[in-house]
């Protein structure tokens, strides 16, 4: 078993009960769209742009799903043009009901896993407000559970946002992940 093998496994066994992970499909785009603009952190996108996300970038994303079926979670990815080993994780929520379950881990342990074993990924990229705690830690333990150091820096300053009175926007470097073989 490769390390991301073993990753997505230990990802699997440490999500509540009754959830499963898997690529999102386009007709998931609405319900992510409600996840994101009701964790009241997020940036929201239109629902057209979670639409094209769950198209074009289902490859590098995840949603969690209920015993139903319905999208209780996500991750949102891409891999960054000019660091092609390089997972950047645009958006991370999860529905009201689920928090404080550990799923918002799970998903982001899944997701990199299943990536690094079919792109080679061997880094992540975010970028988190300086006042957004939960992601804050999500991002550090992310990096403590993998044995990856963290390089943290102001990638876009607040005054860079056309709409005024945005925080900046810390980029997280997460990395080296673990090989996968």
């Amino acid at each position: 078993m490769t390390a991301a093998q073993a990753d997505l496994a230990r990802a699997r066994r440490e999500m509540p009960k009754g959830l499963t992970l898997e690529a999102p499909r386009v007709e998931d785009g609405a319900a992510i769209w409600r996840i994101a603009r009701d964790s009241g952190t997020l940036d929201l996108n239109s629902s057209y742009s979670y639409l094209l996300w769950c198209r074009d970038f289902a490859a590098t994303s995840v949603v969690a799903r209920d015993a139903q079926g319905e999208p209780v979670g996500f991750v949102t990815g891409y891999i960054r043009p000019k660091r092609p080993r390089t997972l950047v994780i645009w958006q991370v929520a999860v529905d009201q009901a689920w928090r404080g379950r550990g799923l918002a881990a799970a998903l982001l342990d899944g997701l990199t896993a299943r990536v690094a074993e079919q792109s080679g990924i061997h880094g992540i990229e975010t970028t988190i407000t300086p006042d957004n705690t939960a992601s804050n830690r999500l991002f550090t333990s992310f990096a403590e559970r993998h044995g990856a150091a963290v390089e943290r820096e102001v990638l876009f300053d607040g005054c860079l946002f056309p709409d005024g009175g945005h925080e900046p926007e810390v980029l997280y470097r997460i990395g080296p992940l673990a090989p996968h073989t």
